[in-house]
């Protein structure tokens, strides 16, 4: 019996891709979706049976975290990845993470809290309103996204739990189960894969506990069934397929801090004038834009805290960001 075996994690669920022209008028997708698939019209999942194919995910948008920017296309999205789980490529995700089970599917809080719980996927859709806002993306290796995202900000999930006057930091801990995530079997890094915050980022409201994106639940390649999305963060912050929270007193030692700590700070927040890598963070491309696929996809100025300054700022305010990144 495997690991995911003696959770209870037992029976597959789908992830498809609906095009982004689908996506914005998906209210009359879902009337006809039947007589389409019917005709052929409706293109199957990738990596998943059509039949398990999830419907739309309810969120009333929320203008006030938003940006107006253009939307990257779904494809896009779903097709370029990192998630090293499923390998190191961009498009490994997209190619291998069929073969992970998402229900049922068990998240764990606990540490230093009054209340701890296990939340079944479920439970935890349930537990708030969702919201779907539009965020922009950072990743340190300067390509960016514009994603409609689903969710509710992780603080509901916290003071459900009531955290004591100990808990300074909050732990993700996601998935170790190299049989449905193939990556694992590679020792790029210490597995499972580790990301933390501290207390006040997590009850930050821009901290989005996610289980969608374009209207429909999360797909595999994208960090389903749950993740965390921090949009003034670089992407490899936003913990995937998340199966345990802690709240503890210190602060957590992450996947990359332990890999590479010369590289990746604990608070990894946007910063243009910071390059711990050994190339610039201060210009990004947009995937999905620029012709010729995106061949000659433009240059764009990074922003502090990707764009993000207003709300987060102050959060770091005396703290020296090229030390503390």
């Amino acid at each position: 019996m495997n690991k995911r075996q003696q959770l209870g994690f037992e029976h597959p669920v789908a992830s498809d891709i609906t095009p982004e022209s689908v996506y914005r008028s998906r209210r009359a997708f879902l009337g006809t979706a039947g007589a389409a698939a019917l005709a052929g019209l409706v293109p199957a999942a990738p990596a998943r049976a059509a039949q398990d194919a999830p419907g739309a995910l309810a969120a009333r948008p929320d203008a006030r975290y938003s940006t107006k920017e253009k939307l990257t296309p779904y494809g896009d999205v779903t097709s370029y990845n990192n998630f090293y789980e499923f390998g190191t490529s961009k498009s490994d995700p997209a190619h291998n993470a069929g073969s992970l089970r998402t229900r049922p599917w068990t998240v764990v809080v606990e540490g230093e809290v009054a209340k701890p719980r296990s939340f079944g996927i479920e439970d935890l859709l349930r537990l708030a309103p969702m919201e779907e806002r539009i965020y922009r993306h950072r990743c340190v290796e300067a390509w960016s996204m514009v994603i409609p995202w689903t969710g509710y900000p992780l603080s509901h999930l916290l003071q459900a739990v009531q955290p004591t006057s100990r808990a300074r930091y909050v732990e993700f801990v996601t998935l170790l189960d190299p049989a449905e995530m193939p990556g694992q079997n590679d020792a790029v890094l210490q597995w499972p894969y580790l990301e933390g915050l501290r207390m006040d980022e997590a009850m930050h409201p821009l901290a989005l506990l996610t289980f969608g994106l374009y209207g429909k639940l999360l797909p595999n390649q994208n960090g389903a069934p749950v993740r965390m999305v921090l949009p003034w963060k670089y992407g490899f912050k936003s913990a995937k397929s998340i199966v345990r929270i802690r709240l503890v007193e210190q602060q957590p030692v992450t996947s990359w801090m332990r890999a590479v700590p010369n590289w990746y700070g604990f608070y990894s927040n946007v910063n243009p004038q910071v390059s711990p890598q050994n190339w610039s963070q201060a210009h990004e491309r947009r995937i999905g834009q620029g012709s010729f696929g995106g061949l000659f996809t433009p240059q764009i100025p990074t922003r502090l805290f990707n764009g993000y300054g207003e709300q987060v700022a102050q959060l770091y305010k005396g703290m020296d960001l090229s030390k503390d990144f």
